[in-house]
């Protein structure tokens, strides 16, 4: 990346990430790409894409077939790190109808699919509340629907965090009734009608500061090309994968990996190589 010697006002650096993204991942940009994703002028997008000449010389070459700038052969990124994660959020963001298209650095979207998760949404105003209570660290009042009763009750909580399981939004919070931290689904807050200064310290939420790392490995029931296939899905280094995650998300991890604290059924990928972290979570 950059040697940091060339100091760029915000504007133009986020200009130059944007002509190398695309330059990575679809091998062309010209002059209109830049005037059209951040509304310059046809002068100031000749000046970015000479810049950046000037500052990766070889990045990129002038096509006159095509009429337009092209990956160089010798290309090396110096203003933005390829993220694979990156652009398929962004895919998926597009895709879903939460970023919309010009916002989105990919001329070209290809072909997108998901499986459907039939969650309900997360209101809007709900959020905004507990979102708001957790940088004035207070208490709200929520009118909330648990599982365990069969009407949904009024009870005082203080927010401290924003957590995604993998499938639905919840918060973090101190719940004032229960008197211990405890996870809220978002989705289940059903009203929210005051507030007020919160005695609960985040600091006292052990499980959410603390990490644990569980080690996965291939299963051993699998053949050894399956392990290996495994292994790539995984990242594994020395037959095994290091995933870090709060212990206030731990059931959740073990959960989305196909794993718990009995022996694994079904056709299983990966096992759990440290169960004492677990074991000890439950002690």
């Amino acid at each position: 990346m950059g040697d940091g010697k060339v100091e760029l006002r915000w504007g133009v650096k986020q200009r130059l990430e944007f002509i190398e993204f695309r330059l990575f991942w679809e091998g062309h940009v010209n002059r209109i790409d830049v005037m059209q994703q951040f509304g310059v002028s046809v002068n100031q997008a000749s000046s970015d894409l000479n810049l950046y000449i000037a500052l990766a010389p070889g990045n990129m070459v002038y096509d006159k077939s095509v009429r337009t700038y092209v990956r160089g052969p010798d290309f090396d990124c110096k203003f933005h790190s390829p993220d694979a994660a990156r652009y398929l959020a962004q895919l998926r963001l597009v895709a879903e109808d939460v970023l919309e298209r010009k916002d989105c650095w990919i001329s070209d979207l290809p072909p997108y699919g998901s499986a459907p998760m039939p969650v309900r949404g997360v209101e809007p105003v709900t959020l905004r509340s507990v979102v708001g209570a957790i940088r004035r660290s207070e208490a709200i009042e929520v009118k909330y629907q648990s599982l365990s009763s069969p009407e949904p009750r009024w009870r005082w909580i203080a927010p401290h965090a924003i957590a995604f399981n993998g499938l639905r939004w919840h918060t973090r919070a101190f719940c004032l009734t229960d008197e211990c931290f405890k996870d809220f689904l978002l989705s289940r807050i059903l009203d929210v009608r005051g507030s007020r200064e919160s005695d609960a310290l985040v600091t006292d939420d052990h499980d959410w500061h603390y990490e644990v790392t569980l080690e996965v490995g291939p299963h051993p029931d699998l053949s050894e090309m399956q392990a290996k296939v495994i292994a790539l899905d995984y990242d594994m280094r020395a037959g095994k994968a290091k995933i870090k995650v709060r212990r206030a998300l731990l059931y959740y991890a073990l959960r989305l990996l196909g794993l718990d604290t009995a022996p694994a059924t079904g056709e299983p990928q990966v096992v759990l190589l440290n169960r004492e972290v677990v074991d000890a979570d439950h002690r």
